[in-house]
């Protein structure tokens, strides 16, 4: 009986002591799963707060914009979205040549709810302007980021761009006074060998020739005799055209599009694009190895001379790069921010681009005008006169050689639009019109460069006297129409010193290679190369129109 009260105390103090334990577990679990609930709603709280603040700090922003847009004179927003849809049914440059002409010289439109554009007509309001918005779009950045790679030459923010910037202009300019010659001798002899083969096949182009001149005028000015030599220069140039066309479009995707089979493809072409580049790059290594292993002495004298390449390195007697550049690449030894691809792709689609848009306007001017014409052949054998056969023409002496040039970027520039932004601070300009940062800053450059009251009553024509000033104390530009015009161009034929070429930058309405702080820094070797391009053209071809195609004509081949 004792062993059996025993056993029952026994079990008694077990079943108390699991239910104590089952108790503890419970109230463990609950613990732990209201600690789990309560991490959850904190951090479902924080998550709410962060977003609610970044959207209060975006809404606050918008309305600030809205605010100070407000005081900028503009046109009315048609609907939500601004005045998107009347730009697609109506060009840019028409609607704002209309709100200009009704607003004044400082106007607004509204591209969407959060995209503001600001355009400025005013001459001296511009160059303030670009002095001050340092800055290029986002977009423009973004895709020449995504089509060539990082680059310190085309970077949307000027503080990346800046160093690179001014060693470039510095080494181009100390190029200049040493009277370096831009183009080599064997870049020009290639351009008009394969103009006689364009010209033996019938007609070709003018846009097309336009730019392959253009592509290996600069491929040749950057890497010497090796880019004639080199076998994929061809399929080379239409890759780099065909990816630089998609570039925007893929660039203008706020998130990566990974889910598009086209944006890999896109890809599979920018990465083939680089490979090109990389081989020609070594191509030019091994090429300037050979040079300075076999002729030291030469390689001596003319080590200072030509002009840095987008990568930021020297050239020599054939606008090699110089060999420390190459190892650096090809070794991966160069900085995460330099990618010499990238500059140099990005130098030879936009000096392309510009370029051959300046060859084809001057063509078809020459074409349309052949007194002109006439006129400079007449001048560059004039100029010829006392050179060696081989010798390069010096175009200093060919003013309006030059005029016609500057004539054609001002009645043709390359694109309608001057774009800038600031980034981080508000513009605030002379005329007191405050505009708010990241607003998107235009200048109409085709509207400014054809306006009567900076060019005069004949803006609208092509008249290269524009740009030319008689010497015998005769100040001012020079009209065709006017009385001056028929004896100052009978007096240019006799008398090569009678005129002399004014500064177009002195009048703040040209602005084919823009202005301030992002300006061409190449403007003058791009207009000096350009100009000795044509003077060999000129002398050995003829320019006529037939359709807006090229056709051989003797005495010269004739172009159009």
């Amino acid at each position: 009986m004792k062993s059996c009260t025993t056993a029952n105390a026994f079990l008694l103090q077990r079943w108390i002591n699991s239910g104590s334990s089952h108790d503890c577990s419970l109230e463990t679990s609950r613990f732990l799963r209201d600690y789990a609930v309560w991490e959850i709603n904190a951090f479902l709280w924080i998550s709410l707060i962060t977003i609610t603040c970044l959207l209060a700090q975006k809404l606050f922003k918008l309305f600030r914009i809205w605010t100070q847009a407000s005081k900028i004179p503009g046109p009315p927003s048609p609907s939500f979205y601004g005045h998107f849809n009347t730009i697609s049914k109506q060009s840019l440059t028409e609607l704002l040549s209309d709100s200009h002409g009704e607003y004044g010289s400082v106007v607004k439109l509204w591209l969407g709810p959060t995209q503001l554009l600001v355009s400025i007509k005013d001459p001296e309001l511009i160059k303030e302007m670009l002095l001050k918005a340092k800055d290029k779009l986002p977009l423009t950045g973004k895709a020449f980021r995504l089509a060539f790679g990082r680059s310190t030459l085309f970077a949307s923010s000027f503080y990346k761009v800046e160093k690179r910037r001014e060693s470039l202009a510095s080494e181009l300019n100390g190029s200049l006074r040493k009277g370096a010659n831009m183009i080599p001798t064997k870049a020009m002899d290639c351009i008009m060998a394969e103009l006689q083969q364009f010209t033996g096949k019938g007609s070709v182009d003018c846009k097309m020739v336009s730019q392959h001149m253009a592509f290996t005028l600069l491929g040749a000015t950057i890497f010497g005799d090796t880019f004639l030599a080199w076998s994929k220069a061809t399929s080379y140039e239409e890759l780099l055209m065909m990816v630089s066309k998609d570039a925007c479009f893929w660039a203008s995707f706020s998130v990566t599009p990974f889910w598009e089979r086209g944006f890999w493809r896109y890809q599979q072409l920018c990465t083939k694009l680089r490979c090109l580049t990389q081989d020609l790059i070594q191509h030019c290594s091994r090429s300037y190895k050979l040079y300075h292993h076999t002729d030291p002495v030469s390689h001596n004298e003319t080590e200072n001379a030509g002009m840095e390449a987008t990568v930021g390195s020297k050239s020599y007697s054939s606008i090699f790069l110089q060999d420390s550049f190459f190892q650096q690449e090809l070794n991966g030894e160069l900085n995460a921010r330099e990618e010499p691809c990238g500059n140099i792709n990005g130098m030879l689609f936009h000096g392309s681009l510009t370029t051959g848009g300046l060859i084809s306007n001057v063509l078809m001017r020459l074409a349309i005008i052949p007194e002109i014409q006439h006129k400079i052949h007449s001048e560059i054998i004039m100029a010829r006169k006392g050179s060696g056969e081989g010798d390069q023409p010096n175009v200093e002496k060919m003013p309006l050689l030059l005029a016609t040039l500057y004539e054609a970027a001002r009645v043709m520039p390359a694109g309608p639009l001057l774009q800038r932004c600031s980034l981080k601070h508000d513009l605030r300009l002379k005329s007191g019109v405050l505009i708010p940062a990241g607003a998107i800053l235009v200048a109409p450059v085709q509207l400014v460069q054809m306006d009567d009251s900076s060019w005069g009553n004949d803006a609208i024509k092509f008249n290269p006297y524009r740009f030319l000033s008689k010497t015998e104390n005769i100040s001012g530009s020079l009209s065709m129409d006017s009385s001056i015009a028929g004896p100052a161009e009978a007096l240019l034929d006799k008398k090569q010193s009678s005129f002399v070429l004014n500064d177009p930058n002195e009048n703040p309405a040209f602005l084919p290679f823009g202005s301030g702080t992002r300006a061409c820094v190449c403007q003058k070797f791009a207009i000096q190369g350009v100009a000795t391009l044509f003077a060999s053209l000129l002398e050995q071809y003829e320019v006529c129109s037939t359709n807006n195609l090229l056709l051989p004509m003797s005495p010269f081949m004739k172009l159009s």
